[in-house]
């Protein structure tokens, strides 16, 4: 029997395992999320919902940066970005995203 069939368990990864335990309403520790946790993170995803988007190449550059610099070193995530045709890190994202690494 898989986490998927298994009443009360679920998948900590993937891209989606976090949206599934939102959905839930339930930690990955099987602890219920606090309903004004809950709804809070539903009022500003409605607003997002509602956001004009700037284009899908700027979305994409802008989740590549900010998954990316968790798992790769900045010059190896510049040069990618610079490779596949996308602007190159800005100093701000440097400084955000990996000050202190």
């Amino acid at each position: 029997m898989t986490a998927e069939n298994k009443p009360g368990t679920q998948t900590t990864t993937g891209a989606d395992a976090v949206d599934e335990a939102i959905a839930q309403g339930i930690d990955f520790d099987g602890s219920p999320i606090p309903k004004a946790k809950l709804e809070l993170y539903q009022k500003v995803m409605a607003l997002e919902e509602n956001r004009q988007r700037s284009g899908v190449s700027n979305t994409m550059r802008s989740r590549i940066v900010r998954i990316g610099a968790k798992h790769i070193p900045q010059e190896e995530l510049n040069q990618m970005l610079v490779d596949a045709g996308f602007a190159p890190l800005k100093d701000k994202e440097v400084a955000f995203f990996y000050a202190g690494k």
